[in-house]
């Protein structure tokens, strides 16, 4: 990595189907083995298996992309911790996340507790990750909680944030 100039992040086009540059970059995080075109016909098959489902007991939610979106704004942690050590002893210090990796962050999290659950294809599995996180219920809202009470945990050692 160079040092002399920051680095510049490419634009990300977004999808064919929706035209959003979101639901591109979850595809990427999605893609395993290089394999795009088998993570975008599960995405798209898990979000025709939620318009399927009926997605109307969701506030705010008029199509299955909003379901996703919202499932996305409530797996973003805002808070982690991390390991600093001062005067030899390790801290767990929270610390606010940046947006980038919030996104980033949500799209692992959504990915991994759907390939964790039980169901018989994939399509079926993310869509039930996706309604459960837009309802915050599910692995992905419990993991965002559970690094968060770890954070308020840790509150007193904020102080250590340099």
């Amino acid at each position: 990595m160079s040092r002399r100039r920051s680095a510049v992040k490419r634009p990300v086009l977004p999808d064919p189907v929706y035209k959003e540059e979101l639901v591109s970059k979850f595809i990427c995080c999605m893609m395993s083995n290089g394999k795009r075109s088998a993570a975008e016909k599960q995405f798209y098959g898990a979000l025709e298996i939620i318009k399927k489902k009926g997605f109307k007991e969701i506030s705010g939610c008029e199509s299955e992309l909003d379901v996703f979106k919202l499932a996305i704004e409530n797996a973003k942690p805002l808070l982690e911790v991390t390991s600093r050590r001062v005067g030899g002893s390790n801290y767990q210090v929270p610390i606010e996340v940046r947006p980038v990796r919030r996104e980033g962050l949500a799209f692992r999290w959504l990915v991994e507790f759907a390939r964790k659950r039980p169901g018989k294809s994939m399509m079926v599995r993310l869509s039930d990750e996706i309604m459960d996180a837009a309802q915050k219920r599910g692995g992905t809202v419990k993991k965002r909680e559970d690094i968060h009470k770890m954070a308020d945990a840790n509150r007193a050692f904020a102080h250590f944030r340099w």
